[in-house]
Order: C-alpha cells, then structure tokens, then sequence
C-alpha cells in the first residue's frame, strides 16, 4: 500500500462525516503537502474496489466516501444534506425476500432513509415560536 493510499485510508476511517473527494483531498495536503486532486480520486477509486470504502452517490454532482466498508444503512436529511450512519444490524431477510420474490441472486443490498434531521426539526420547531 502506498504512502498516499494509506493516508487517505487513515482519513477515512478517522471521521463519520461521509466527505467529498475534495474534503479528503484538503485532509490529505496537511499530511502530504505535494498530493494532487487527481491523486486522491485515483486512490478512493482503487479503495473502493479493494473493497476498503463504501461510494455513496445519492444521485447529486458528487460522491461520498465512507471509510466503514461494511455493509450498513444511512440516513440522509433532506434539509440539510446531512449523511449519517444508522446504528441498526442490516436484515438479511430483505436479501432473501427479494431473492424469493424475483428468482434472482442477491449478494447484498444498501438502503437509504430520506427526512429530516433531529438538528433541523429542532431548528424549524424554534422559527415556529
């Protein structure tokens, strides 16, 4: 593992902030001052498929990395954008229903939750006042 790849790796799995390739990149330059852009997408594009790091794409200009690789559900508010780890064991009996349902191999599946943040709600019930 190169010295690049390794940092990134240590910079990801040392936050829970879900961040861009561009967070890791400004991260990446306190450690390495050299590093390029190009560098750190190379490097996130080969941790993922080592299996290292999750992708999230969630259908906006950019992606997400997430330097926890197991499978797990996300919560993504609406208001804010925020993206945050469900603390919640992945059922595997959705794997099989599917399976059952559509005769198809499922190997895994990821699953997302859409609303609003407790942060936000608590925001929005204080300009109600």
């Amino acid at each position: 593992m190169t010295k690049q790849k390794r940092i990134i790796l240590e910079i990801l799995r040392n936050t829970d902030c879900h961040p861009s390739a561009d967070w890791v990149y400004e991260q990446a330059k306190k450690v390495i001052p050299d590093i390029s852009l190009g560098t750190v997408y190379r490097n996130l594009n080969v941790l993922k498929e080592l299996g290292e790091i999750l992708e999230l794409n969630y259908g906006s200009t950019y992606s997400r990395y997430d330097g926890k690789a197991n499978n797990h559900y996300h919560f993504v508010c609406e208001n804010c954008n925020k993206l945050v780890d469900v603390d919640m064991p992945v059922y595997q009996g959705l794997d099989k229903m599917v399976q059952d349902t559509t005769g198809y191999q499922v190997k895994y599946h990821r699953m997302e939750f859409y609303g609003i943040c407790d942060e936000c709600l608590q925001k929005m019930a204080a300009e109600q006042r």
